[in-house]
């Protein structure tokens, strides 16, 4: 089962490389609900997250998050303890706290630029994450974590992306720099600037004109001369009986 579950993430994580620009170490973003989640099943955070997607992880959280897990008291107390292990990422609410949920969702606004992946029990804030293209999801099911599938959103962007209706930034720049590396955008410039050749005389216009002579003669036909020849030696045999008998 853990085999499959390996190879259900890596095939994901494949998908978010190639078409959103995923790179490790791989950011992931988590709330209170996701913390205390892992706490009542005994997940030890810090060990299975980099099993799990294969490679380097950055466990993070927002000062809201920790604010909202000390609001809500001895409850979870837990909680807050595994949030405050993590990286405290600045947000844009340092003056007004809002809610966990409210934070993450405007740190994953403009097609999600720090390529966080969200880790949250939240059903709310999940609907309104898979409304997004471009942010991994992840959250905890029967004491194992899980790497949910793309959100149609996703594959919709992904499906133009292919039909060049649009290109990710990180694609364009990708493109241009191996265009750069291997000369190819010179090249192409060298090809639409082809100078044009001027065009000597015609070749066949400076051969020497031939000199028209006599028109051939026919040829007597086969046999011609032949049967002359027959014909004056007939004559002449003929002559010469008349003089032997004379």
């Amino acid at each position: 089962m853990k085999i499959t579950r390996q190879k259900h993430a890596k095939k994901l994580l494949t998908f978010y490389r190639f078409n959103f620009g995923f790179r490790e170490p791989f950011q992931v973003l988590l709330d209170g609900t996701f913390c205390q989640a892992a706490l009542r099943n005994k997940i030890q955070i810090k060990e299975q997250l980099p099993k799990y997607l294969m490679g380097d992880v950055q466990l993070c959280t927002s000062h809201c998050v920790l604010k909202e897990l000390e609001s809500l008291g001895k409850e979870l107390y837990g909680a807050k303890l595994i949030a405050q292990r993590f990286q405290v990422r600045n947000c844009s609410h340092f003056k007004d706290p809002v809610s966990g949920s409210a934070c993450l969702l405007s740190m994953t606004s403009d097609n999600n630029p720090h390529h966080y992946f969200i880790a949250t029990q939240d059903q709310d804030l999940a609907t309104k994450i898979k409304k997004r293209a471009g942010v991994p999801l992840m959250f905890i099911i029967q004491n194992t974590i899980v790497l949910d599938k793309p959100s149609p959103k996703c594959l919709a962007h992904v499906e133009a992306m292919q039909s060049n209706q649009l290109m990710p930034v990180h694609q364009k720049q990708s493109i241009k720099q191996l265009k750069d590396d291997q000369g190819v955008a010179k090249d192409s410039e060298h090809r639409g600037r082809k100078r044009k050749r001027l065009k000597g005389p015609n070749p066949l216009s400076c051969l020497k004109k031939k000199k028209k002579g006599p028109p051939p003669t026919m040829a007597n036909p086969t046999g011609q001369s032949k049967r002359k020849r027959r014909r004056n030696r007939g004559k002449v045999t003929a002559q010469e009986a008349l003089q032997s008998t004379g």
